[in-house]
């Protein structure tokens, strides 16, 4: 009987706190749509004039106290999709919102943009001396190129990026635990693969996004005129898949993985090549006991669960030489598994990744931690709840900014060794002038968005020529 009664006062206790916090939500909803109504949608590519009568939140409830309004923050970039939310963030709280007509509202404190969608033509300018701006960008280069670029950059006041220097990094992004590194789910012996061997090759690869800016087909086409490879993408495709994987929304199911467990090399290349730019395409193989032939960023070994985990790739290396390490490799049991005794043993010897994997604040397909989106909110809204509390004790506010290692790439390359005749439809040659266009860009856009007014698309287009 006690038992149940203490669920009972449990369940109670539940119930009051989710009501209370439904209440406070639907009041400050409630506050801002007043605002919203009030408020006439700005147009962007002319001035900005508040013409508005001040709003300001309830200020009672937690995060707010002594009468300040909840710090609103604006996701200029749609990416959460959601109209309204106040949001938790421990001591703090903040209300979120794609809603861009809160540009005016007093309490609007930051605007959050995802890089993929980051658009010259509808930025919220004039920036107030109060606006951070803040970047979250996990993808690759080619996405948005101007991104990577010094000028660009450092406009922002705080960054969620996969480079390790960013204020949220997001480097381990591909990655769920440490555990799934050293499990031996899909783990097949070593005996076993070589009885595969018998029907099919010692390499597999698979992509379908072709020609990227790595430049990795190019280097793929050639190292199969050298070894067997079975690639079951789209790109140099020789192999298919049962027609039940055949979907890329499969890449993660069991069957897919028992597959590619069965080879003993894979082909992880990167379609960018950026410091800390790691994707599935590493993470997969090492989860599954194959080992990884990886061309990427070129830092790899920071992030390696061993120092003789993967073979690694440089961007002068042979097609030709690497064919005959693998082919080497394939006959030659006891060197071969040295690649994988980090794996039969459980044993993750790079202090960096466990270091790392054991400080992350967000999960991966973890329901028991925020995703990365929300913590990077909270970032944000700490740091604008920091420096109301700064000013409130007669201090300075803080400054933020990004710095150019945040999000930086080299210019992408091609393979100088002979390939055949692309197709018309190949995009292999298009990436190293849009990375050079895109310097221009960002410098165009560096000086518009410093002027502080808005400006057209038109205008843009001029400044980035005008050199």
């Amino acid at each position: 009987m006690a038992g149940r009664s203490s669920k009972k006062l449990v369940i109670f206790c539940l119930c009051v706190s989710a009501s209370f916090f439904l209440i406070v939500t639907l009041q400050v909803v409630g506050e801002l749509g007043q605002f919203e109504r009030k408020q006439v949608a700005p147009r962007l590519t002319g001035s900005l004039h508040p013409g508005h009568e001040e709003v300001f939140l309830d200020a009672e409830g937690p995060g707010a106290p002594d009468g300040d309004p909840y710090p609103v923050i604006v996701w200029w970039s749609p990416l959460t999709g959601e109209t309204g939310r106040l949001g938790d963030c421990g001591r703090n709280w903040c209300f979120f919102t794609i809603n861009r007509t809160y540009y005016h509202h007093p309490s609007t404190k930051a605007f959050l943009f995802y890089g993929t969608d980051f658009h010259v033509e509808n930025l919220p300018l004039p920036r107030r001396a109060h606006h951070h701006w803040a970047l979250f960008h996990e993808e690759s280069p080619k996405n948005n190129y101007k991104l990577f670029h010094e000028p660009v950059i450092t406009l922002f006041n705080h960054t969620a990026t996969f480079s390790h220097f960013s204020h949220l990094p997001l480097t381990t992004q591909y990655l769920e635990s440490l555990d799934v590194l050293r499990s031996h789910a899909y783990f097949v012996p070593l005996s076993q693969k070589n009885l595969l061997r018998r029907s099919l090759a010692p390499v597999a690869y698979v992509q379908s996004d072709c020609d990227p800016p790595s430049d990795r087909d190019t280097f793929v086409r050639q190292l199969m005129t050298h070894i067997q490879v079975d690639s079951y993408g789209e790109c140099l495709h020789n192999k298919n898949l049962p027609s039940h994987l055949k979907d890329s929304s499969a890449m993660d199911e069991s069957g897919f993985y028992r597959i590619l467990a069965q080879y003993k090399f894979i082909l992880a290349f990167e379609n960018a090549v950026c410091d800390d730019y790691i994707t599935e395409k590493l993470w997969r193989p090492l989860k599954l006991g194959v080992v990884p032939v990886y061309y990427g960023a070129p830092n790899i070994y920071r992030w390696l669960p061993s120092n003789r985990s993967a073979i690694v790739v440089q961007p002068d290396d042979s097609p030709k030489k690497l064919a005959e390490y693998l082919k080497r490799l394939d006959i030659n049991d006891g060197e071969y598994e040295t690649y994988l005794e980090w794996k039969k043993k459980r044993e993750i010897s790079n202090q960096n990744l466990v270091a790392e994997m054991a400080g992350r604040k967000w999960g991966v397909q973890d329901i028991t931690k925020e995703s990365y989106v929300d913590v990077f909110e909270c970032v944000v809204c700490n740091r604008v709840w920091e420096n109301i509390h700064r000013l409130k004790e007669g201090l300075p506010p803080k400054t933020w900014q990004a710095e150019a290692n945040h999000l930086r790439c080299p210019p992408p390359r091609t393979f100088d060794f002979a390939v055949e005749p692309t197709s018309r439809t190949s995009l292999r040659g298009i990436w190293r002038p849009t990375y050079e266009q895109s310097k221009k860009e960002a410098k165009a856009l560096h000086f518009l968005t410093q002027r502080n007014k808005n400006f057209s698309v038109e205008e843009f287009w001029k400044q980035v020529f005008s050199d």
